[in-house]
C-alpha cells in the first residue's frame, strides 16, 4: 500500500477546503493553524517539506519555485476562482487516492 499523502494549505485557501478534506479522513494543516501567515513562500514550502506534505496553493510564486528546481514533497495548484470549493476538494481527493508520497516528490499537479 502507498504511503498516504498529507496536505498543507497555503495562506489564501478557504478553511472549507481543509474541513472537507478532514471530513474524508485526510491529514491537513493550514497556514493560519501553523502560525505561518505572512511568511515567505519559501518558508511555507520549507514547512511543508519538514512535514512531508504536499502544499496546495493558488499562488503562482510556487510554480516559479518549482520551475527553479526547489525541492518539495509536491505542489498541487489551482488557478484562483477557476473551481468551486467542492471541485477543489474532489481534485485533492483524487490526488490522495491515486498518488503516493514518493510519486509527489518534486511533482507539480494542476487541478
Amino acid at each position: 500500500m502507498k504511503d498516504r499523502i498529507k496536505f498543507h494549505l497555503d495562506e489564501n485557501i478557504s478553511q472549507a477546503i481543509a474541513n472537507g478534506l478532514r471530513r474524508r479522513g485526510i491529514d491537513v494543516t493550514t497556514t493560519p493553524e501553523q502560525k505561518l501567515i505572512g511568511k515567505l513562500d519559501e518558508e511555507q514550502l520549507a514547512f511543508a517539506v519538514s512535514q512531508k506534505r504536499v502544499i496546495f496553493t493558488q499562488d503562482t510564486d510556487f510554480l516559479r519555485l518549482h520551475h527553479e528546481g526547489t525541492s518539495h514533497y509536491g505542489i498541487a495548484y489551482c488557478q484562483q476562482k477557476s473551481k468551486s470549493v467542492g471541485e477543489i476538494v474532489q481534485g485533492l481527493m483524487l490526488i490522495w487516492q491515486v498518488l503516493g508520497v514518493e510519486e509527489m516528490i518534486d511533482h507539480l499537479e494542476y487541478l
